[in-house]
């Protein structure tokens, strides 16, 4: 059978649709890019936000069209699936199946059923089939969230904390090097939480120690660390890993701890400071991002100015912003929306103003130095090549390194990039002669 997969959502998410694809693969089942030639389409949804939403809905009734072709099943899996099933079976009809997050282990025996194909109930189980480049992968290590933030819902939809296997995956890791992966994301809800349910302490560390040994990975990169759980033990644990990049991706969220404790965050702005300066001291050329939320309910232009104050403290090299909305089934939904939608624009516009002359301030002094950037793409009329360095993620929010070679470069390689000009997050130069 030809299966078609949709995969919408956040990287963890794509984890699970990669799964997804293994399992079907090793159940011998053909996986198709054209749509058009799918014996059954496969939605992988995001429940998170209200535009995921929409997302998730438009996408559904979009593939629900090409049942009046070739398209036999419409199946619709994930956190949205998970969160609205009830009300989305009534509402959608043309979907053949739903498929919630709590019915993944027994994945293979409803596949079965619904597409009338036999579907090992391996899920989890099978190969990670990469779906992006393939030299770069993300590893989850672990499901699931017991941080209890006012604002979110990740803990409605996906339960607690459960940090998986530590054997599993090193075995995971070592299993992506030899096919070829050389940058390893961990993910999770919260990295730093990692083996606390299931080992009784954190083991973030134990495990970056373990990969770091792998054979083929050159670079690893720890992505959505909480931030009162980086303590100076693996602060000065991963300084001594060559491989894993001094990239801190902290989601803080707001810079005035009134705000902090109504969100329901651990610390303070003031730790969260002294953290930053922890991190500038112990590496040459740190990273550190995050995201920050304007608007919350009762939010004063107090707030506001503690807010851009500590940003000024901590000088982010990245920072990614929202507009607070209403979430369902939130501690804070019971809050009233108190600040209007034009002042939540004003302020956000302010904050991202500011952030972009912290970071261009900052960027200046990387003209002239020399970064190491893994090579993915090269521009066709121009010539010039694209890649990431220590500064960008592999979510294309980051930015990218653009330059020039003399040679041609291959894909998937590292190579230094002596840096000539700046243009917010883009940073532009030329490759050295010798290769990383």
């Amino acid at each position: 059978m030809k299966i078609g997969i949709i995969s919408l959502g956040c990287c963890k998410n794509l984890v699970d649709t990669e799964n997804l694809i293994g399992l079907l693969q090793q159940s011998n089942q053909e996986i198709t890019y054209n749509l058009n030639e799918a014996d059954a389409i496969i939605v992988n949804t995001c429940g998170f936000i209200d535009p995921a939403k929409e997302e998730g809905i438009n996408t559904i009734l979009e593939m629900a069209e090409y049942k009046t072709k070739n398209c036999k099943k419409l199946i619709v899996m994930g956190c949205l699936a998970e969160r609205y099933r009830e009300d989305l079976i009534k509402e959608l009809p043309e979907v053949d199946c739903f498929i919630t997050l709590k019915e993944y282990q027994q994945l293979g025996t409803i596949l079965t059923n619904v597409l009338g194909e036999k579907i090992a109930n391996d899920y989890g189980k099978c190969p990670q089939v990469l779906t992006g480049k393939p030299w770069m992968a993300y590893l989850k290590i672990a499901d699931g969230c017991d941080n209890r933030c006012s604002y979110c819902a990740i803990p409605l939809i996906r339960g607690g904390y459960r940090s998986f296997d530590f054997d599993m995956l090193v075995n995971q890791a070592k299993e992506l090097a030899a096919r070829g992966v050389k940058e390893l994301n961990l993910i999770a809800q919260d990295t730093t939480r990692y083996g606390l349910d299931n080992y009784g302490k954190r083991r973030l560390l134990d495990l970056l120690k373990a990969c770091n040994e792998i054979e083929g990975l050159h670079w690893i990169r720890v992505l959505y660390m909480y931030p009162d759980e980086i303590d100076d033990e693996l602060i000065e644990g991963m300084a001594k890993l060559d491989k894993v990049l001094p990239y801190f991706d902290i989601p803080v969220q707001h810079g005035s701890d009134r705000m902090l404790q109504l969100m329901n965050r651990r610390g303070s702005a003031e730790s969260i400071v002294k953290l930053a300066n922890k991190i500038k001291e112990t590496f040459a050329l740190p990273v550190l991002r995050t995201t920050m939320i304007v608007g919350f309910p009762s939010e004063t232009e107090e707030d506001v100015k503690l807010n851009l104050e500590f940003m000024k403290d901590i000088k982010w090299d990245r920072l990614g912003g929202f507009t607070y909305s209403k979430e369902e089934d939130t501690s804070s939904y019971e809050m009233e929306d108190d600040v209007p939608q034009e002042v939540k624009e004003k302020r956000y516009e302010a904050m991202m103003k500011l952030q972009e002359e912290i970071v261009e301030g900052k960027n200046q002094n990387l003209i002239g130095q020399t970064l190491e950037v893994l090579v993915e793409k090269q521009d066709g009329l121009t010539g010039f090549y694209r890649g990431r360095s220590v500064f960008s993620a592999p979510d294309g929010i980051d930015g990218e390194v653009i330059f020039k070679s003399d040679e041609p470069i291959k894909f998937g390689t590292f190579v230094p990039v002596t840096i000539n000009r700046i243009k917010t997050h883009d940073f532009y130069g030329k490759v050295e002669k010798e290769k990383v």
